[in-house]
């Protein structure tokens, strides 16, 4: 199952949501003083998969998000953990930036969009 342009744009806009809300959540943190917990693109891939499960039950079919979109991507990002895992790594070591929730979620989320467009030029 090849996923829409318009499913791909929501998925963009979800992952927007986290890294926005994940850098929201380390700005609080510091300003109380507490140091971040290590994270890991596994992690970012479930909050993703739980943020979706959570706008199929609010907007779902309202959004045009396709019946099975769940599943279908819990299989793919399952397909993808691994090759995303490294990407992050890779990406995550090149230059000085921290490793940050946010940081982290977005390398995570860049190289899944990515690894979905690989799929389907390979579909045609």
């Amino acid at each position: 199952m090849a996923l829409s342009g318009h499913v791909v744009g929501l998925l963009k806009e979800y992952m927007r949501d986290l890294v926005d809300q994940a850098e929201q959540e380390t700005l609080a943190q510091e300003r109380f003083g507490f140091t971040a917990e290590p994270y890991r693109p596994d992690q970012a891939i479930s909050d993703l998969l739980a943020l979706l499960d959570d706008r199929i039950e609010s907007e779902g079919m309202q959004v045009g998000l396709p019946e099975g979109i769940l599943h279908h991507m819990w299989s793919l990002c399952n397909d993808a953990t691994a090759q995303v895992s490294d990407r992050v790594w890779l990406e995550g070591n090149l230059g000085n930036q921290v490793a940050s929730r946010a940081r982290i979620r977005e390398l995570t989320y860049r190289a899944l969009i990515q690894y979905i467009a690989t799929l389907d030029r390979e579909s045609y």
